[in-house]
């Protein structure tokens, strides 16, 4: 039983990388055993109650605020979920393989909503949300297409959560809620996962993920262990 952020980070390190969203839905691989409303007799892990020790969500942005291997972003079902550095290299290989974003845009592969949203960011390094909004000039009739663009870079691993930042007004006070932060994916690791995942074939990073998979949850359905290797929706 995960009571607490610390043995969460201890069988991530483990595992390698997990699904956020309490429950594991998805059937595949998800660490935190619990639904949004419903825990096991016992644990003391409640949602939402804003405690940094025993809340699943603080443990997303905690994870990027005081560790350098371990990455949140929505990479599993176009859901959060955690990666770590020794995993993300599979992970960046299975997806990408060789490619750049401008690469894969060049082929087709990446929209021209998610080209303005990645340019935004790979000009200007860790961008808060409303900002990328602001800078890649889009409205709020836009919304749908944003939020559905800025999902595909993080499932394509372009992009990544890097943090939290509070937004300050035009009279320097800063704003309640906090914006989600974004930078590349190559920003966030640096060249030495990069250089790691040239190194392995797609063919070889699926299947060692799925090893990874079925160790962890001899149950899990292939279909869907596919879908959750590769960034497919469900």
């Amino acid at each position: 039983m995960i009571r607490n952020y610390d043995d969460f980070i201890g069988q991530l390190l483990d595992a390698g990388f997990s699904a956020a969203s309490g429950g594991n839905e998805e059937g595949v691989v998800g660490l935190i055993g619990f639904s949004w409303d419903r825990q096991p007799i016992g644990s003391p892990v409640r949602w939402h109650t804003g405690d940094a020790d025993t809340d699943p969500w603080e443990w997303r942005m905690r994870v990027l605020e005081e560790r350098d291997d371990i990455s949140y972003a929505k990479v599993f079902f176009r859901k959060g979920g955690f990666i770590t550095e020794e995993w993300y290299a599979y992970f960046l290989a299975a997806r990408r393989g060789s490619y750049t974003f401008e690469g894969a845009y060049m082929d087709g592969k990446a929209s021209h909503f998610a080209k303005r949203i990645y340019t935004a960011v790979a000009e200007n390094g860790k961008v808060p949300l409303h900002d990328i909004k602001r800078i890649a000039g889009f409205s709020q009739k836009d919304k749908s297409r944003f939020d559905s663009a800025l999902t595909e870079l993080q499932m394509q691993m372009y992009l990544t959560i890097c943090g939290r930042r509070r937004k300050i007004s035009k009279n320097g006070d800063s704003n309640s809620w906090a914006s989600t932060v974004l930078c590349t994916t190559e920003c966030f690791w640096g060249e030495g996962v990069f250089e790691a995942a040239a190194g392995i074939s797609p063919k070889e990073a699926i299947s060692r993920i799925k090893e990874q998979v079925f160790r962890l949850n001899p149950s899990a359905e292939e279909n869907r262990v596919d879908r959750f290797i590769l960034g497919l929706k469900k």
